[in-house]
This record gives structure tokens, C-alpha cells and sequence, in this order.
């Protein structure tokens, strides 16, 4: 048996408005959305009462998604505020951009903030991170010609 694709990663939000806004100003296209319940939800995820309402979006190619999820009840859980880049567990996403200037002015308009600064890798790649709606960072790279 054998993984035939990875299909999603799913991302906890706070705002799935401004989640969705966030990743459409990116250049990812909004998907589907619905509100999941009931007694087979809660076995899934291992909580009791569960009401999430949650929104897909997608790189224009087709073929990454990001599942964002607002919980209802139980009330989403918060780990460490802002946490660096070096805590344990998933940190980032990466998108490759084709202006990564522009695409940090645009992010801004939606609460996205610079962890640090762009930088230049050799003369491969401008590369930076992206702080956004809770506390995602989203990793950025522009292939330098």
C-alpha cells in the first residue's frame, strides 16, 4: 500500500475571514466551505462537541490545498503566542512567488508582518518569513534570475 498524493494541511485560525483573505491576496483560490459536526467529527478528531466551520484554498495549479478551520466549540487551543521559527512542530508554509516585494506590500494590508527581513541566497533565491492570521508563518521565495 502505498501514499497516493498528500491532499491538505489543515490549519487552525482564529478569523477564517481574514484567513481566507490572507491566503487569497497570496494567490491561492478559495475553495469550498462548510460547517462539519456531529458525533462523527468528534471521533475523528478525538473531542467532544465539536462545531468547526472551515474553508479550503488552493495554488492556482491545483495541486496544494490548506483546509483553514475556525473551531466553535471546543474553543481552539492556543500554544506559545507568535512562536519563533525554531519551535517544535509545523512552522511554516512555503509558496514560491514572482515578486516578492510586492507580495509582502500586499500581505501587509491583510496583518501579514516580516518575522525578519528578505534575504538573498547566493544568487538563487530573495527568501523571507511571513507572520500572518494566527500566528502562521508563511515562507516566501522569489527564484532569482
Amino acid at each position: 500500500m502505498a501514499v497516493h498524493r498528500m491532499d491538505h494541511v489543515g490549519v487552525v485560525v482564529d478569523d477564517l475571514d481574514a484567513a481566507v483573505a490572507f491566503f487569497v491576496e497570496l494567490g491561492l483560490e478559495p475553495g469550498d466551505r462548510g460547517t462539519a459536526e456531529g458525533a462523527w467529527v468528534d471521533r475523528v478528531v478525538g473531542l467532544d462537541h465539536v462545531r468547526v466551520d472551515i474553508a479550503f484554498v488552493a495554488t492556482p495549479d491545483g495541486h496544494s490545498r490548506l483546509e483553514l478551520t475556525r473551531f466553535h466549540t471546543p474553543e481552539a487551543t492556543i500554544a506559545e503566542p507568535d512562536a519563533p521559527a525554531n519551535t517544535l512542530g509545523l512552522r511554516r508554509l512555503m509558496f514560491a512567488v514572482d515578486d516578492i516585494h510586492d507580495t509582502v506590500e500586499r500581505l501587509r494590508a491583510h496583518g501579514g508582518e516580516l518575522v525578519g527581513e528578505i534575504a538573498r541566497y547566493e544568487d538563487v533565491f530573495l527568501l523571507c518569513y511571513v507572520r500572518g492570521p494566527s500566528g502562521i508563518i508563511v515562507a516566501l521565495a522569489e527564484e532569482i534570475s
